[in-house]
């Protein structure tokens, strides 16, 4: 059983600072710890203009760039959070900047006009087709 000391030395521990990986988890950018952990070791995530580390603490203030997919966010942390709670209560952890705001919405625009003439087909290809399809990707690679 924790002593009162070792449960309020934790208690300041916490207040400190948080993991970059729990953070970002908790404050729902990624699923899973675990993907956060891997993002952050593939160099997606950037504390200031620094690569982070998954066990790196976070305070109040900081800013994070983060590559998700073909998204970029650029955030100022402005609470502390450990536990995943709901979207809007996450929200509530960052604030992003209005350039970064920006610069997503017009990527997303850019995305849903280049995908615009696309139309997807009716039904899967049937086993004739699929032959065609590996019989080209075949022909691309000589």
């Amino acid at each position: 059983m924790p002593s009162a000391k070792h449960s309020a030395a934790n208690a300041i521990a916490t207040r400190a600072g948080v993991r970059l990986d729990v953070w970002l988890w908790a404050a729902r950018f990624f699923k899973t710890r675990a993907l956060a952990k891997q993002a952050i070791e593939g160099g997606k995530v950037k504390l200031g203009d620094v690569a982070g580390k998954p066990s790196k603490l976070l305070h109040v203030g900081d800013r994070l760039c983060i590559a998700r997919g073909e998204e970029r966010f650029e955030v100022e942390v402005i609470a502390l959070c450990d536990q995943r709670r709901s979207a809007a209560q996450a929200q509530l952890c960052y604030r992003e900047s209005d350039a970064s705001r920006a610069a997503r919405e017009a990527a997303a625009t850019e995305r849903r006009l280049a995908a615009a003439g696309y139309t997807r087909p009716a039904t899967k290809p049937d086993k004739r087709a699929r032959r065609l399809i590996r019989a080209l990707g075949d022909i691309d690679a000589m």
